[in-house]
């Protein structure tokens, strides 16, 4: 083992010499230097991210109400009780639900899954702390895969138990899609940018996709008796 060189402070008028500058860390604290990597540069939420939002909310504002001028709002007839539609939709985004109601008992898609919802929202930022956004496959890639397989296995198999194919198909296609960075190594392509999401890039791509598909499900493929239909039969 060698031995561990002494240093010894002192001071020089001399401006040519080159000093030699040295770090001191504790054991229990890491250090990570980065030398080829600029920081980031950072900006002010004011005026750079505000402006922008009070852009996009107008904007917003705008299409709507053109949208409200000269098309029709898709109403149906007055409400009679002697005469209650079948299927009773909601309205569009609450189709998603009704879809998980009919997927779900009332107990599991009303409260269950919910309250999951809840507390994975405060404690996943506890959880784990990513403010770099970096890749789901840059860091201990095995452990990663086998964790990561294994919560989607469970979601997959709990899913199938009450016949939720609508959350369980779509949920193992975007599985297909996230692994194919850890078994195709790839410099560049899509391949190489799909190894650059992170996970709660795909955290949020899932719950975005789900409730994209359930929503369409609820609109277009449910009829009477909230059956299974063709939107063109």
């Amino acid at each position: 083992m060698a031995e561990t060189p002494k240093y010894q402070v002192v001071e020089s008028a001399d401006p040519v010499q080159t000093p030699q500058r040295l770090a001191y860390f504790p054991k229990k604290v890491p250090a990570r230097f980065e030398t080829e990597k600029k920081p980031e540069k950072l900006v002010m939420s004011f005026p750079h991210l505000i402006i922008r939002e009070v852009i996009c909310f107008l904007l917003v504002v705008i299409v709507l109400s053109l949208v409200a001028l000269l098309f029709n709002a898709p109403l149906e007839e007055l409400a009679e009780p002697q005469h209650t539609p079948n299927p009773a939709k909601a309205p569009w985004y609450f189709l998603g639900l009704q879809e998980l109601l009919h997927s779900f008992p009332p107990v599991v898609a009303g409260v269950l899954i919910p309250l999951l919802v809840v507390i994975a929202l405060v404690i996943i930022p506890y959880f784990d702390i990513n403010i770099k956004r970096e890749g789901l496959w840059i860091h201990n890639p095995r452990t990663t895969y086998l964790i990561f397989s294994g919560v989607i296995l469970i979601m997959f198999l709990f899913c199938v138990l009450y016949d939720a194919y609508s959350i369980a198909i779509p949920s193992l296609l975007l599985y297909g899609f996230a692994i194919l960075p850890y078994w195709l190594k790839r410099e560049k392509g899509w391949i190489h940018w799909l190894s650059h999401r992170s996970l709660a890039e795909w955290v949020m791509t899932w719950f975005v996709l789900i409730a994209i598909v359930l929503t369409i499900i609820g609109t277009f493929f449910r009829g009477p008796g909230w059956s299974w239909v063709w939107p063109w039969k």
